[in-house]
């Protein structure tokens, strides 16, 4: 939930078959957004492309742990455009980070 008197950056990040990369990824982008604290707070959205493999999991687990992380699971691939707009029709902060 937003808090109304700080500005919050979503930042939207599509996943196809990255089991191997979301950890990383993941442990990098908190470590910047963190920075951005108190002035800017965050919530990262996660959108599952119809990845067969563990990155949806890896996803709700990560979601389960940290409250600024969003997951949408897309039924299918629907390609990196439709990935990107299911991420951005869900932000619900002030400026959209790709």
């Amino acid at each position: 939930m937003k808090n109304s008197n700080l500005l919050q950056l979503s930042v939207v990040v599509p996943i196809y078959f990255e089991e191997e990369t979301i950890p990383e990824f993941y442990d990098r982008i908190k470590k910047v957004l963190v920075t951005l604290k108190p002035e800017i707070s965050h919530e990262v959205i996660f959108v599952n492309d119809g990845s067969m493999d563990k990155s949806l999991l890896l996803l709700k687990q990560l979601s389960e742990k940290d409250k600024t992380i969003k997951v949408i699971d897309l039924s299918r691939n629907f390609g990196h455009p439709l990935a990107i707009t299911a991420g951005i029709d869900n932000a619900g902060g002030d400026a959209v980070m790709l």
